[in-house]
């Protein structure tokens, strides 16, 4: 007879032997000129406390990448007890609904990670077909409570729901409070439509109008406006005023954002932005529009200001240069903000969300576990 109950022997044994990951999505960071995803990030900080990771793929190219992708789950599907998907919205769910139903031919149980703005979206115009492909998971992990509302609506998926949010190195981000700010912008995202760079542009030639020496940075990865923005800084008389670094690495963004006092988040659409969470993590006061997950990440007048968008996303240009005039002008407005979105930050340390996914690491092996022996006639 045992002397330890049925979950203290499987916690026993998940000691003993850690559970053998596969993280499958765009692990492009590896690539030079490319953002680290945070598939990547847990993925290193998990082999780090001792889980076997294996990692696919780092292809650029989708149909490259997925084909690697099939190929590397069928070579290692006998040392894989767990596969964690990076879901995406767009042509990338193909890559997910083709790597998952592979998984679950060859007996792999699997763990979706919600990622991407437009994911959202799709699951409203697409219900059966995300209820298809997500279905296949034993558990979904979304990393903000705005995702985990939109999916927890499919009732299929809500039990399986999970909040684990995204994870930042706090440390590789030294923090700078800013009691007072100054007309420093920094802009980082991708240079792409849903990022809606041009209005970083508008925003600080509105504020020029009280604050000529006003001067904006615009970096990140070229997806295809790149020479737009270029252009359209020329065009309104701002090209004296605004710099293009490019896309920016790790000790690229301590430079820039130590340079800098403000940061802009212009999206159109959102979820859980960790360029958001890095600027916190800086100290840096953020001023974003009020579209997806945003607003569940950040407090207006807390933790961040917001400021609104019209039903396509497209910010309130006036309303996000008033929001930096509060900041210039308010007296402990912008040491308030810096502050507090530190403390944020802080929340979505390894530290904290280590221990949630390990939890739910241990729920389903537990699950399985019992499962099987309920299967096989009982526990003795």
């Amino acid at each position: 007879m045992h002397s330890l109950a049925p979950w203290e022997r499987v916690g026993a044994r998940v000691r003993e032997r850690p559970l053998r990951l596969c993280f499958v999505g765009p692990m492009l960071g590896v690539n030079p000129g490319w953002v680290t995803t945070q598939g990547e990030i847990l993925a290193a900080l998990l082999a780090g406390e001792g889980y076997p990771v294996r990692v696919t793929s780092h292809i650029p190219a989708r149909l490259p990448r997925l084909a690697d992708t099939l190929r590397s789950l069928v070579a290692w599907r006998g040392e894989i007890d767990l596969v964690v998907h990076q879901v995406y919205g767009g042509m990338a769910f193909a890559v997910t609904d083709a790597a998952s139903l592979l998984c679950r031919a060859l007996g792999l149980r699997q763990v979706f990670v919600l990622h991407g703005g437009t994911l959202p979206e799709m699951a409203a115009r697409q219900p059966r077909r995300i209820r298809r492909v997500v279905g296949r998971a034993a558990a979904v992990v979304a990393p903000s409570a705005y995702m985990a509302h939109v999916f927890g609506q499919l009732p299929e998926l809500a039990p399986r729901l999970r909040i684990i949010p995204n994870v930042l190195a706090i440390e590789n981000y030294p923090y700078h409070h800013r009691p007072t700010v100054a007309p420093r912008l920094l802009w980082m995202r991708t240079f792409h439509d849903v990022y809606h760079p041009e209005m970083a542009l508008e925003v600080l030639a509105d504020l020029r109008r009280t604050h000529p020496a006003a001067m904006l940075t615009m970096a990140g990865q070229e997806k295809g406006l790149h020479a737009a923005v270029v252009a359209r800084a020329a065009a309104l008389g701002l090209a004296e005023a605004v710099r293009f670094p490019g896309f920016l690495g790790p000790q690229d963004k301590v430079r820039e954002f130590t340079a800098h006092d403000i940061y802009l988040n212009t999206n159109r659409v959102d979820n859980m932005p960790v360029s958001v969470l890095e600027a916190a993590a800086f100290g840096l006061p953020v001023v974003a529009t009020a579209v997806g997950g945003v607003p569940y990440l950040l407090r207006d007048g807390e933790t961040g200001l917001l400021v609104p968008a019209d039903g396509a996303g497209n910010g309130d240009v006036a309303a996000m240069s008033d929001a930096i005039r509060r900041l210039l002008n308010e007296p402990g407005l912008a040491g308030a903000l810096s502050a507090n979105g530190r403390r944020l930050a802080e929340s979505c340390a390894w530290e904290s969300v280590r221990t949630q996914w390990e939890t739910l690491f241990r729920s389903l092996v537990e699950t399985r576990f019992l499962r099987r022996n309920r299967v096989s006639g009982g526990i003795s």
